[in-house]
């Protein structure tokens, strides 16, 4: 069994992770940049190792470092969580090479789920279906038209090496290939440090359905899928489970094709096996996540197992605590996630200190956060803040108790994309389950921020000034009174209103 766990990574993702390891009875060891000295996951953690410096590469992505705060901390075993490193074989390998234990696949899992082409191959002979497409890297653009013009326009070109939309482009016709293929790369090499690129057919119009997968060193089993449809430019933004788009018999039909995949790797622990959902319930193979998804909250509400929890164990030696058989959905789970991105600038990242947080509360409401009140936010991090999931017993209801939840948040101090949240909960397509993964771009209108939003924030402003100017009067000397003098909060009112 583990006794303490490095945790090479930060934010909320790190927090949850110190959650489970203590409900687990296990010591969790934090690790932290400069910029994240104090934050919840330092300060929730029963150890905490400097890794200095603020860019990624000097502490999150620096493998020596976390390999050695493991030495100093007496860890023995690291949770990668979501992002930096955690789809890196080589990091895997580098733990199990220095004596520790890698809560996680094994290396050979990631390396070949890792790389897409590879992916493919193996999940053809597995067979499960893939989208229709070459399996191995283009190497010159007219290789890549004469494959395009085999498989019919309109096509996609995608990073061998990675994912999260980064090194894809859609391409309608054939004169717009070439440049495709180059921005790609371009962008692929930066991202992955590779800059091989693929083709595979658009699928128009299609769902993202993921299926969450669990194994363990005698079994694998799959706990539903999760839908992932609304995103913008290739990152999701708000997940569900289940889909009103697959029934019972799809459910298990999608299961037993995510189980083969994993099976073909020798998967161990929690992972994702992504499908473009299509007409009639045709699925295809898009990639495994061999990590931790951000979205898998909605599918612990459901099903109520803690995938955390099961991945400790299962990197402990013991058998996870799932069986099959009695896998049922119970409810329905949303996720809305908040980031640091402004719709009045486009959904450009921003940056500041949160003068304020009140998240939402009551029955089927869960927060997962890796900020507070007086957090700094930078560039240097992904944008996301924190997660907002609610359960209900059915769809409507989650959808109802996520509209009051996200009337009930406030966060001042940076802006956020809560209104979008907010607008798009109140549209009538998605209440109703009539979208897929292009619903944004065909409705700019929920991405543009109104005047209602603006008025939102100034309302949210004016309240948590009165609040906060209430709590000054009570806390004031018998026979006081509060000085004429402008408050912290008005400054701040006057300086976080949106113009």
């Amino acid at each position: 069994m583990l006794h303490r766990v490095l945790i090479a990574n930060r934010g909320e993702i790190a927090l949850r992770i110190v959650r489970a390891c203590h409900e687990e009875g296990i010591e969790a060891v934090a690790v932290y940049s400069d910029a994240d000295q104090g934050s919840p996951h330092v300060r929730a953690a029963d150890l905490a190792v400097s890794l200095g410096g603020n860019a990624p590469a000097e502490n999150y992505l620096h493998i020596e470092k976390l390999l050695a705060a493991a030495r100093a901390s007496g860890a023995d075993a690291v949770h990668p969580g979501y992002g930096f490193l955690a789809e890196r074989a080589v990091f895997a390998r580098a733990v199990v090479d220095a004596g520790l234990v890698w809560v996680g696949p094994p290396a050979e899992a990631i390396a070949a789920m890792g790389d897409k082409t590879e992916a493919r191959r193996r999940m053809q002979a597995a067979g499960v279906p893939i989208v229709p497409g070459g399996s191995a890297p283009v190497t010159d653009a007219s290789a890549a038209l004469k494959l395009a013009r085999e498989i019919g326009f309109p096509v996609m070109v995608k990073a061998a090496a990675g994912g999260g939309g980064k090194g894809m482009r859609v391409v309608l016709e054939e004169a717009a290939l070439a440049p495709a293929l180059e921005a790609a790369a371009s962008e692929a090499l930066k991202a992955f440090g590779d800059a091989s690129v693929y083709l595979e057919k658009f699928i128009e119009r299609p769902r993202h359905v993921e299926i969450q997968v669990l194994a363990d060193h005698e079994r694998t089993a799959h706990l539903g899928e999760r839908e992932c449809s609304i995103q913008r430019r290739h990152q999701k933004l708000v997940e569900e489970s289940p889909s009103v788009a697959v029934s019972a018999a799809l459910r298990e039909e999608m299961g037993r094709a995510a189980v083969a995949a994993a099976e073909a790797v020798g998967y161990r622990g929690a992972g994702t096996c992504e499908f473009l959902l299509g007409a009639g319930g045709r699925f295809y193979f898009l990639e495994m996540n061999t990590r931790i998804q951000v979205e898998h909250p909605v599918t612990e509400l459901v099903y109520g197992v803690d995938l955390v929890r099961e991945q400790l164990r299962i990197a402990g030696g013991e058998r996870m605590r799932v069986h099959a058989g009695t896998l049922h959905p119970r409810g329905w789970a949303m996720e809305c996630r908040i980031t640091s991105e402004d719709p009045a600038t486009g959904f450009l990242p921003t940056t500041g200190t949160i003068s304020w947080l009140r998240p939402p509360a009551g029955p089927g409401i869960r927060w997962d956060a890796g900020v507070e009140a007086g957090s700094t936010v930078t560039l240097f991090y992904d944008s996301m803040l924190a997660k907002l999931i609610v359960w209900a017993p059915t769809r409507d209801q989650a959808i109802g108790r996520m509209r009051r939840a996200l009337d009930e948040l406030v966060l001042l101090g940076v802006g956020t994309n809560q209104h979008f949240h907010a607008r798009l909960f109140a549209d009538p397509a998605f209440v109703s389950g009539d979208f897929d993964i292009q619903l944004l771009d065909r409705r700019p209108d929920l991405l543009e921020a109104t005047l209602d939003d603006r008025e939102a924030v100034r309302l949210a402003m004016a309240a948590a000034l009165a609040e906060d100017e209430d709590r000054r009067r009570k806390r004031a000397p018998s026979g006081s009174t509060i000085n004429g003098t402008e408050s912290e909060w008005a400054r701040l009112s006057r300086r976080d209103a949106l113009q």
